[in-house]
């Protein structure tokens, strides 16, 4: 064991002392949608992910919270096939995805929103917007997009350079709808937004999951993550060392500040 995993497992409830089934009943649970069961991974030789069990459930959003170099960018990458180095298995709606490829996984259904958005500079956001293929009947067409995105339809004609951060994250989330994802995959949506823009980002993502698409969320904003999340998993050294419920993780939001160190 790791010094930061013991630690993790040693300052109370917030570093994830125990698992969710050691103490209490693990939270109310929906038939999944995505199931990830058995998952590790490594860079080289070097172990990242051991042994990570997690689930979605349609019109569910759940969050990865830990510090940093827990694992949580690394398991949204592992479930879009975009990093192969992995054991275990990985299925949608009851598909087997192992061996599928990132373009595959896209076919099926699932969404990537990375931290850096994607946002191609060079094209306009209609371009942007139109650019990836349509893969599922279920994908929105351009008019939703623009009724649920007005700010969008506002500057459908600007360059992605001059969209401000909040307005590249909005872009980013619609093309993965237009595309007809069903489960969306968010590395970080809040990080570097004013308040006021995490609020927004918060509203899209709760009207969304009403609909019925599923959220796997990676969010370090622990108040941010409270006011959209029906579940969450908390990360250390690579595992998860616990599941909570958001009525839980709410009422343990200072222990976790402190374990997270924010």
């Amino acid at each position: 064991m790791t010094d930061d995993t013991a630690s993790a497992r040693s300052t109370g409830r917030a570093a994830g002392a125990t698992t969710a089934t050691a103490n209490a009943p693990a939270p109310e649970r929906r038939s999944p949608m995505l199931e990830v069961a058995g998952l590790s991974a490594w860079y080289g030789e070097a172990r990242v992910l051991s042994d990570v069990t997690i689930d979605v459930g349609p019109g569910e959003v759940v969050t990865l919270v830990g510090r940093n170099g827990a694992g949580k960018t690394t398991l949204l990458r592992s479930v879009m096939g975009l990093h192969r180095q992995t054991e275990g298995a990985v299925t949608l709606d009851g598909a087997d995805l192992g061996k599928r490829s990132a373009d595959a996984r896209a076919r099926a259904g699932i969404g990537w929103v990375p931290d850096d958005r994607g946002i191609y500079a060079s094209l306009t956001v209609g371009e942007n917007l139109l650019l990836p293929p349509v893969v599922h009947p279920d994908a929105w067409p351009l008019e939703r997009v623009y009724e649920f995105f007005p700010v969008l339809h506002e500057r459908r004609d600007f360059p992605g350079t001059r969209l401000s951060g909040g307005e590249q994250q909005m872009l980013a989330m619609a093309r993965v709808l237009r595309m007809g994802s069903r489960l969306l995959l968010l590395d970080e949506p809040s990080e570097g937004l004013a308040p006021v823009i995490v609020q927004r980002i918060g509203e899209i993502i709760r009207e969304i999951k009403g609909q019925g698409v599923g959220v796997l969320l990676v969010e370090q904003n622990v108040k941010f993550a409270s006011t959209v999340a029906d579940r969450h998993y908390l990360l250390a050294q690579g595992q998860v060392v616990e599941h909570l419920g958001n009525d839980d993780f709410r009422a343990r939001e200072g222990e976790l500040l402190t374990y997270l160190g924010m």
